[in-house]
This record gives C-alpha cells, structure tokens and sequence, in this order.
C-alpha cells in the first residue's frame, strides 16, 4: 500500500510539473509560432495555432527596417565586458571575505550585503548626475565600469561556494611557499567554476535585458542595445506583431543558448551555494 501511495503521489508530481512547465513555455511557443505567420494569420479566429508555411521574410523584412545588427553589437560589447568583470570582482573579493582573516570583516560583509536593500530607483538620480559630470553620459562606461566594483549578489554566491572548499588547500599551499594570490588563481579559482559560471549566467540575463541603464545613459541612436531598440520598434510598428515577434525572437535566442551551454555549472553552483553558510 505504501509503495502504491509513493507511486501516486510521484505521478501526481510528474503531471503537475508537466502542466507548469506548459504553461511556463506556452508563451514562448506562441512568440515563435506569430514571427513566421502575417498579421491575418496571427488575428484570425478560431486561433491558428501553426503557421501556413515557414520562411523568413518577418526576420528579414524587421532587420532591413531597423540596423539591429549595430545594436547586437553593442549589446554584446557591454555584456562581454561585464562578464568579465563581473567574475573577476565577485571571485576577489568574495576570497578576501571568505579566507582572509582581517579587523572588521564581519561588518564590512554585513555593510555590502545591506547595500542589496536599497532600491534601484533611490540611486539612479545621483548616479546620473555623477556620470554625467565625469562625462560618461552617451557611452558605454557607466553600464561596464560599475561591474569592476562588485555585486554584492555576486559576492556572497561566490562566497558561499568558497566555504564549502576545504581551507586545509590554503594551509598546504602557503607551507609549499605560495602566496594568496597564487591560492585565489591557482586553488580556488578552478574549483569554484559552478558558481563562477552561475554569476555569469546571471550577469548575461540581467544585462541583456537590461532597459533602464541604456535608456538613462545612451541618446544616440547608435549606441542602442537590442532591449531599447525593441522598445523603440515597438512604438514604431505597433501594428506589426509579426515582425515584434521575429525580432523578440532573435533577441531571445541568446539566452536560451548560454542557459543550455552552462546549465550543467549553472545548476552546480547555485545547488552548493545555497546549501552552504
């Protein structure tokens, strides 16, 4: 009987995780199944649910209408540059907090994760003034250089991975001679490639679909980033859902392949960070 009740309730599990994910994957089947229909197809009713015939006249005609290989250029740019720094700021100073022992470090990690409590909105004002002075209004700098400093999301993910790493490592390589640079890029650099690969994961969504930052700080129409200049497409061709959803489709294609890239570190890392601490 038990073993009959544990059946029925792992069916019952596999059907409700079967119905969620349908219903978390239906709108993107219906992104991708309108960007090869026309507008009539898309409208008509009862609903057609696949398309008359597959060709890419939505893709071409929305990419001849707009210069949106400038602007997966630029996307790619600022993404590539905060990748890098992103794992570079999180992995370093996430080893300072986690195997450098110095005065005040509780407080001084209790002050960087409180900064995560204060709202974007509060800091977008005196942040814009502040680029601006510098002269980093219209360019790339302000959506790059803040990477460099740290995220403190990042930091404790990384940091909570590093604790899991045996610290008897760091005592074997210092008697050895080494130094604590030669541990962070040599130990514990290439252990921690999870959690490294979870905060690029997470850096490459938040700022591919990043929207208020380029919207702030860029003005010229060259500098766009796919996110802005879908945005501007849309109010142009409000009435062209067809070529909203080709090009929505092409600027989502991106993630879904990193994801599938480092889904298996992607899982590892946020696994082993949050059961640590």
């Amino acid at each position: 009987m038990k073993s009959r009740k544990k059946s029925e309730v792992k069916l019952l599990c596999y059907i409700l995780l079967v119905g969620i994910s349908f219903l978390m994957l239906f709108p993107f089947f219906w992104m991708v199944r309108s960007a090869f229909m026309t507008n009539r197809e898309i409208m008509t009713m009862p609903i057609q649910w696949f398309p008359s015939h597959y060709d890419l006249e939505n893709f071409k005609e929305a990419f001849t209408k707009a210069p949106f290989g400038r602007y997966f250029l630029n996307s790619a740019v600022i993404v590539a540059f905060n990748l890098v720094g992103s794992v570079l700021s999180a992995s370093f100073i996430a080893f300072g907090f986690e195997r450098l022992k110095f005065r005040g470090r509780n407080l001084w990690f209790a002050l960087l994760l409180s900064t995560m409590m204060i709202p974007y909105t509060v800091l977008m004002i005196p942040q814009f003034l502040i680029w601006q002075a510098v002269g980093g209004y219209n360019t790339f700098y302000p959506l790059i250089i803040p990477c460099f400093f740290g995220s403190a999301f990042n930091v404790f993910l990384v940091k909570q991975f590093y604790s899991g790493i045996p610290k008897e490592y760091d005592e074997a390589a210092l008697v050895d001679g080494a130094n604590y640079f030669i541990i962070y890029s040599r130990i514990i650099v290439p252990m921690s490639k999870p959690a490294l690969c979870s905060v690029g994961v997470f850096t490459f969504m938040n700022t591919w679909n990043d929207f208020m930052g380029p919207l702030l700080y860029l003005d010229d129409r060259k500098l766009k980033t796919v996110s802005l200049a879908l945005q501007n497409f849309m109010g142009q061709h409000t009435s062209d859902w067809n070529l909203m959803m080709a090009v929505a489709t092409v600027i989502t294609i991106p993630m879904i392949a990193v994801y599938f890239m480092a889904q298996k570190y992607f899982i590892e890392g946020i696994t082993f960070s949050g059961l640590k601490g």
